[in-house]
């Protein structure tokens, strides 16, 4: 059993920055390739960033590739998504997810242990 818990999110400027964290119980974090997802009011959830096992390997979805930096400390079970640059269509709630693999997937059937989320709103 996995548990997952989302901090950070919050209200942020357009052209700001926040840095989202994802704690982790289980012996078993480090095993396993974690991802970000997010979801905005009225739309189905989509796909952000993930990370492999151990961290070598890293995949963004266009929509934030070179503004998002995710990362993740295996000794402190928690993985970390940095956004920059924010803007007004990054709202949503965001998730944190396990994976049912090592690498890297942008896929949600691929992730078996979701977070509560967490809400972002960047204002204009």
């Amino acid at each position: 059993q996995v548990q997952l818990v989302e901090s950070g999110g919050g209200l942020v400027q357009a052209g700001g920055s926040l840095t989202l964290s994802c704690a982790a119980s289980g012996r078993t974090f480090s095993a396993y390739a974690m991802g970000w997802f997010r979801q905005a009011p009225g739309k189905e959830r989509e796909f952000v960033a993930a990370i492999s096992w151990g961290g070598a390997n890293k995949y963004y979805a266009d929509s934030v590739k070179g503004r998002a930096t995710i990362s993740r400390d295996n000794a402190k079970n928690t993985v970390y998504l940095q956004m920059n640059s924010m803007k007004p269509e990054d709202t949503a709630v965001y998730y944190c997810a396990k994976s049912v693999g090592k690498d890297t997937s942008a896929r949600m059937s691929q992730y078996d242990y979701w977070g509560p989320g967490t809400q972002v709103a960047v204002s204009s």
